[in-house]
């Protein structure tokens, strides 16, 4: 368990919660590995063939070219 301050309003409500600096970093880590795979998951359900990173800058310039 999460060694976690929390803090409340006047009503002892929970606003915020204060946590270790160390189990802030695991948890940006945890959530940036799931948003990689979430990420991961949907470019793969579109089943669109992959390109070289190469062709894929050349592509993109040309878009951006005026």
């Amino acid at each position: 368990m999460l060694n976690t301050t929390f803090i409340t309003d006047e009503n002892g409500k929970k606003i915020s919660a204060v946590l270790p600096i160390k189990a802030y970093k695991q948890l940006m880590d945890e959530l940036e590995e799931l948003e990689d795979l979430c990420a991961y998951d949907k470019a793969k359900a579109k089943k669109e063939n992959p390109i070289l990173l190469k062709d894929a800058i050349q592509q993109r310039r040309k878009k951006t070219k005026v």
